[in-house]
């Protein structure tokens, strides 16, 4: 081995201290969502352990600790003066706003599935197999669908489907839509909200989440308007939609291009796929920044694997970009494609035949 550079070996070990301190505060943050601590905080008054122990009937000597190492992480302020801690506008919005448009706490849940299914990936990179979605721990399903729908509730209504040509008038005066890989139907639902005139119709491979997404739909008042059913992205039913969406699960299917001809099948003549993916430039050497390295290691632990569980199993990862995504586009049988709308953390593309 070549002998380090002293400064830059301690510059280096600083930033894996950061690192450490990010890795231990996520499960904390796991903790104060649970167990409804930071929306105990939401209020923003500022508390002492003791109080926030009152008004949350847990422990004030954990709480103490846990707001200690929130304060640490700037999670929480503190007040050396008052000894006492608050949740500021921009934590609270973070951690305590489930219905809003920045809520992130739920995106630590998805970090914990890494966690507890490592050891599976890890013999997946010796035998080369996948690991299904499935075969994930429970957890992953409920973040993956916290942390994604704060964006679509941000963007899917007022910027992405307006983006799109045509398709904002077709769905106000009743339109059929299909919501392909629908997870716990946060996006279905979303749409059949602010459209109350159309048709929505959820599939989704795996049963669980179907049963879920049908509970979230009667709370919302919408299940009469939606019809999820467990189906794959090559065999859900053609019932020429006017929109197929396909929100950011395109990269996690085995044959992609299977499933984009199958979606030219179910379309209306006029009927337009709707493609939503992570956000990801062409290039390695672009993507090597804080979202980058988000989207590359959930690529790895989770989007990669699962391609590879399944037929053909491509693998096209969270970092596709656009031109891949074309490629998969135009030999699935679509003539048209373009970049319709972006947000720091997806991509929304435009593709017709």
């Amino acid at each position: 081995m070549t002998a380090p550079n002293p400064e830059k070996l301690n510059a280096f070990l600083g930033k894996l201290v950061g690192d450490l301190g990010a890795t231990a505060s996520a499960a904390l943050v796991l903790i104060g969502d649970r167990l409804g601590i930071y929306k105990a905080m939401a209020d923003g008054k500022a508390v002492t352990p003791d109080e926030l122990a009152t008004k949350t009937k847990l422990k004030e000597r954990y709480l103490r600790e846990w707001l200690s190492a929130q304060a640490a992480a700037g999670y929480v302020d503190y007040n050396p003066k008052t000894k006492k801690f608050k949740l500021n506008p921009e934590q609270a919005c973070a951690f305590a706003d489930e219905g809003g448009p920045a809520f992130f706490a739920g995106a630590f849940e998805v970090a914990q599935a890494m966690w507890l299914d490592e050891g599976k990936v890890a013999e997946a990179f010796k035998t080369g197999k996948g690991v299904g979605w499935h075969e994930h721990s429970t957890c992953l399903f409920r973040g993956t669908e916290r942390f994604f729908r704060p964006g679509y509730n941000a963007n899917l209504v007022s910027q992405w489907i307006p983006a799109l040509k045509g398709v904002t008038a077709k769905l106000e005066k009743g339109a059929k839509v299909a919501d392909v890989g629908c997870g716990h139907g946060a996006s279905t639902i979303l749409m059949a909200l602010a459209y109350p005139k159309s048709k929505f119709y959820g599939y989704d491979y795996h049963a669980p989440s179907i049963v879920r997404a049908k509970q979230m739909a009667k709370e919302a008042g919408v299940s009469k308007r939606i019809m999820f059913e467990q189906a794959s992205a090559k065999d859900y039913p053609a019932l020429e939609y006017d929109m197929v969406a396909f929100f950011d699960c395109l990269h996690d299917m085995g044959d992609p291009i299977g499933a984009g001809k199958h979606v030219k099948s179910t379309m209306a003549t006029d009927g337009t796929w709707m493609i939503v993916e992570p956000f990801a430039h062409d290039d390695l050497k672009d993507n090597l920044n804080p979202v980058g390295r988000v989207y590359y290691a959930a690529s790895t632990l989770i989007c990669t694997p699962a391609s590879l569980s399944q037929e053909v199993g491509m693998g096209l990862g969270a970092q596709a970009g656009e031109g891949r995504l074309k490629k998969v586009a135009k030999e699935a049988g679509f003539t048209k494609f373009r970049r319709a709308a972006e947000t720091p953390f997806n991509l929304v593309f435009e593709a017709r035949a």
